[in-house]
């Protein structure tokens, strides 16, 4: 089936008869096009990034800096091909669920599942003091605290000034979350985090977010595992949606 371009929606070919489609929620800052390199590397899957304003290939737009208005926007606006997944790291984990969520309160299709990585349970976010107000140096320093920024951020003022945009927007979304509880998903929840990262103790309480079996998974790493973990990772996600009878075959 063919869906009208989403500035939200990146891709870098579209594969009309691929099996499922995963769509991919970056971290605080991010932009969808880290996914990209997963592309070609789950057979059947097409990866698809959740590219947001503010960032990437939308860099003039101002970013969202409420969960509710970021999530309403995204499924007001795009499209998602079933059958489906979402995958989600740090931020983008939380922004998946609510956008499941919201799915479902609207009445639309949901994902067959839903990948949460390197970020606690909804009910204890947030549990860091707020950051979104300091100046631009203490900011860029909490935030480094996760991992270097590039080099060249710091050496270059345009950029500095458009990733600090971005990742204040992104911070304030986390710091003035607010978890409304409601019904545990019908669909498997599958959370993954790295071993070194703090944030995946607070992992397990997500099995209440689903009426499925929980499934957890730690690789080695920090709170950046995906990037060192890529084919272990990549292999979870496809084992589950094949288990799930879903990316085995073409989409007729």
């Amino acid at each position: 089936m063919h869906r009208r371009t989403s500035p939200w929606l990146l891709r870098r070919k579209q594969q009309a008869a691929a099996g499922l489609r995963l769509y991919c929620f970056p971290h605080s800052g991010a932009s969808a096009g880290e996914y990209m390199r997963w592309t070609g590397q789950l057979p059947g899957v097409e990866v698809i990034g959740v590219q947001a304003p503010g960032r990437g290939s939308r860099p003039d737009e101002a970013p969202h800096t409420a969960m509710d208005e970021l999530v309403d926007a995204l499924v007001s606006e795009a499209e998602f091909d079933a059958p489906f997944a979402f995958f989600g790291h740090s931020l983008g984990a939380l922004t998946a669920y609510e956008a499941t969520k919201a799915l479902r309160e609207r009445g639309r299709t949901q994902p067959v599942a839903l990948f949460v990585s390197a970020m606690g349970a909804p009910h204890l976010q947030p549990h860091e003091p707020p950051t979104h107000h300091l100046d631009d140096e203490l900011f860029l320093r909490t935030v480094e605290a996760a991992g270097p920024l590039p080099a060249v951020v710091r050496e270059d003022p345009e950029l500095r000034d458009m990733v600090l945009r971005s990742l204040r927007g992104d911070a304030r979304v986390l710091d003035t979350y607010h978890h409304t509880p409601g019904l545990p998903l019908d669909l498997p929840v599958i959370a993954l985090g790295g071993a070194e990262d703090p944030e995946t103790g607070l992992l397990p309480p997500w099995t209440q977010y689903s009426t499925c079996p929980p499934r957890t998974h730690v690789l080695p790493g920090d709170h950046f595992y995906l990037r060192e973990q890529s084919e272990e990772l990549l292999g979870i996600i496809l084992d589950t949606v094949r288990h799930l009878g879903a990316g085995t075959e073409p989409v007729q």
